[in-house]
């Protein structure tokens, strides 16, 4: 599809500058136009769109997008948008998939939400903050930091503590596929200085002794679990992985329960950074 698609646009191109008196793609009618554009995904859709009057009215054609749109996308609709959001029931399918393919807030600002522009699937980021996190009230062994390599502009910092154990649960309509599970982490303390990038590792502990377990359950009966140590460098933000799950049925909104937890009081562990999980189409 990546030769053909780029041979065609060559000839889309050419055929701007041919003479008047020469038929050019761009006599096509729009219906015809549309029909090709149907087959291809929203990235090149866009392009071509650039291209004249006729592919641009032809792109705007909502069958071409109904493919493109996963079939659960109203439920999406309502469960990202509500009134204050003023999603206009009037948009034509080309732009209800660009709504949808930004990311949006949902939930007190505390989840991210949006479908791949590729895919059509849904990606999802909790915050912290949107998280159960056992002792995050404790300051002698929990801050809240403010930082821009978060989406959210913070993240939760661990100073050192025995009993370890971040849970959280997340009820969408995902569009059908499969998902995979991470928890975005950082071993140490990134800031400023100078205006370089540094790290602070002074309370990085005991991630060596005994590995981190992930879980995660979903409301229709499917279970993972995985574990490993923390042993990153410093300052090095990791994606880890808890699990993949499948959604067969986008009309029923699936629950999702994880957990990451490491639990054995014989050691204490510290020095870590949780920014955010995150749910993408594998």
């Amino acid at each position: 599809m990546g030769s053909g698609f780029s041979t065609f646009l060559l000839l889309c191109n050419s055929s701007t500058t041919s003479s008047p008196a020469e038929p050019s793609l761009g006599d096509l009618p729009e219906s015809v136009v549309a029909s090709v554009l149907v087959n291809l995904n929203p990235q090149q859709i866009c392009r071509l769109a650039s291209i004249n009057r006729a592919f641009r009215y032809a792109s705007l054609a909502d069958f071409v997008w109904d493919l493109k749109l996963p079939n659960n996308y109203q439920l999406i609709i309502s469960r990202v948008f509500d009134n204050s959001n003023n999603f206009s029931s009037t948009l034509c399918k080309k732009d209800i998939y660009a709504r949808l393919s930004t990311p949006t807030s949902i939930d007190a600002g505390t989840k991210k939400v949006w479908l791949d522009k590729g895919t059509g699937k849904a990606c999802v980021l909790i915050s912290s903050s949107g998280l159960a996190i056992t002792g995050i009230d404790d300051r002698r062994y929990w801050s809240w930091i403010s930082t821009e390599e978060s989406r959210f502009h913070s993240l939760a910092y661990l100073q050192q503590t025995w009993w370890f154990e971040v849970d959280g649960e997340m009820d969408f309509p995902f569009p059908c596929g499969t998902y995979t599970h991470y928890f975005r982490l950082q071993l140490g303390r990134s800031g400023r200085r100078f205006g370089r990038r540094v790290c602070n590792s002074d309370h990085v502990h005991g991630w060596d002794i005994k590995p981190v377990k992930f879980q995660l359950s979903t409301s229709d009966g499917q279970k993972a679990v995985s574990q490993c140590y923390l042993l990153t460098d410093p300052g090095k933000w990791n994606l880890y992985r808890a699990g993949d799950f499948v959604v067969k049925d986008s009309k029923v909104p699936m629950k999702i329960n994880f957990s990451m937890t490491q639990i054995d009081c014989t050691h204490t562990k510290g020095g870590l950074c949780v920014d955010s999980v995150a749910i993408l189409p594998k």
